[in-house]
């Protein structure tokens, strides 16, 4: 259509709009149509004439930097049942960050739904989001091709066949079925990455580490990526290994380390070693041992003492300085074998009270039983229910009634909604979102019960994933 017909259209609807007859402005083409009718037919042909050509003559032409996208892949999983996506919708506008949205999507997914793509995408950047998004992740990355978002198998030859999230989490998957696979697929494949995706792939080695991983990552000294070759000296300090045989400032750092401990005995019968943060004189030793706990592995400590890890974690005395054994427990977290990390968290966690929520700086090396049991014993000393928000990468749906009822929890959360603990009641919200995420549907719907009978309005927004989890029974 050209500019004289266009100007032709935008007077004929002046026209209409005015209530005139647009019949003698109309174009000689269109009067022919028109013609032979009757006045009020001529003008509703024109009309419908009118119409048409605005919205299909007249449609913009796509940019030129539009791409074209493939649809949206097909998920694993079912959506969520329409009569269900209200009380999902609430669980999302309360949700504070990525971080609880997330926590809404694992709890739907751990009951075997996934949400409708206009209630929530997951984003490319977040890399928590439950596997079963993995196809949306790489969609929402804007990754193109015709690619198939997952197969049947990874292999060298559909390396390129898997877009990056799919493709990370099924070398994580081999890594637990097919370790010594996964690592070849590793080491034949990532080289050729650049170093940020590099360095991921090394990050996968951690699941199912074992000896025969220890060749090649001593291989990954010679990486060109600073952070390739600290991941290959960590993981190595899991393996009871060696670091990097080129950095020579690493063994200087550990005896400067050593010098900030102090070991002592306990005991009068049965007298043991003992180590300790030693008494420093000022902030800035201070800040040199926080920066010597993150640089240096647990095992090569250990050995300057002469001990192993697990005897070295066992004879540390947690209580003399709290920064210190905040650092001290995040340098076991990463560098620390499998035995010692676990021996360090069933102590906290035995011991209770403060000492247990420094596991929460091991949660990332724990199996889902012993994360089980730290929750547990927050809910039942109730020392720092705020904790509790802190909890990352446990299970959805498992938190039974009577976990709740076997300490103090529902005191103080009663105490806390009636406004009796005014600490605590600025975090009551944060903490019913953690419960939603955790509890049973039983669980959840007595929960939503109890609370409402302290005070809490039925239609608070902070009850909205537990309302969610109690309907997805």
């Amino acid at each position: 259509m050209n500019e004289s017909e266009l100007t032709g259209l935008a007077a004929m609807r002046d026209c209409w709009i005015t209530g005139g007859a647009a019949f003698d402005l109309a174009p000689a083409a269109w009067k022919a149509i028109a013609g032979n009718a009757n006045p009020d037919e001529r003008e509703r042909r024109l009309l419908a004439i009118a119409a048409q050509a605005i919205e299909i003559a007249l449609r913009p032409a796509a940019p030129k930097t539009l791409k074209q996208r493939p649809p949206l892949p097909k998920l694993a999983l079912p959506m969520l049942p329409e009569q269900l996506r209200p009380l999902l919708r609430a669980a999302l506008k309360h949700a504070a960050d990525a971080r609880y949205k997330t926590r809404v999507a694992t709890l739907v997914a751990s009951r075997g739904f996934v949400l409708h793509p206009m209630d929530w995408m997951p984003a490319a950047s977040y890399r928590e989001s439950p596997d079963v998004y993995a196809p949306w992740v790489d969609w929402q990355a804007g990754v193109d091709g015709e690619k198939q978002s997952s197969r049947e198998q990874l292999t060298a030859e559909t390396w390129d066949d898997f877009y990056p999230a799919a493709r990370r989490i099924a070398l994580a998957d081999l890594r637990r079925t097919a370790p010594a696979l996964a690592r070849q697929l590793i080491e034949a494949k990532g080289s050729s990455e650049a170093a940020e995706i590099r360095s991921a792939l090394i990050e996968l080695m951690g699941v199912g580490l074992s000896a025969d991983d220890a060749p090649f990552l001593k291989g990954l000294f010679a990486d060109r990526s600073g952070k390739v070759r600290e991941l290959a000296g960590r993981l190595l300090a899991r393996l009871g290994e060696q670091g990097n045989p080129r950095d020579g400032g690493l063994e200087d750092a550990t005896a400067e380390l050593a010098a900030f401990i102090s070991e002592g005995n306990s005991g009068f019968f049965r007298r043991r070693t003992t180590y300790a943060p030693a008494k420093l004189k000022s902030p800035s030793q201070e800040s040199r041992r926080i920066d010597l706990f993150a640089t240096c592995y647990l095992g090569d400590l250990a050995a300057r003492f002469g001990v192993t890890e697990s005897d070295f974690v066992g004879a540390w005395q947690f209580g003399f300085d709290d920064k210190a054994d905040l650092f001290f427990v995040r340098m076991v977290s990463v560098s620390g074998g499998e035995a010692a990390v676990a021996h360090l968290a069933d102590t906290l966690v035995a011991e209770g009270g403060k000492p247990a929520l420094l596991v929460l700086h091991l949660m990332a090396r724990l199996d889902s039983g012993r994360k089980r049991a730290l929750i547990r014993q927050i809910l039942k000393d109730t020392v720092d229910l705020h904790a509790l928000i802190q909890v990352e990468g446990v299970e959805a749906g498992w938190l039974e009634w009577g976990d709740l009822t076997n300490g103090q929890t529902l005191p103080a959360l009663r105490s806390a909604v009636a406004g009796n603990d005014e600490p605590l009641k600025r975090s009551v919200d944060q903490i019913l979102e953690t419960l939603g995420l955790l509890a049973t549907a039983a669980t959840a719907e007595k929960l939503i019960g109890d609370v409402v009978a302290a005070g809490m309005a039925p239609a608070a927004p902070s009850l909205g994933l537990l309302r969610l989890n109690a309907s997805l029974a």
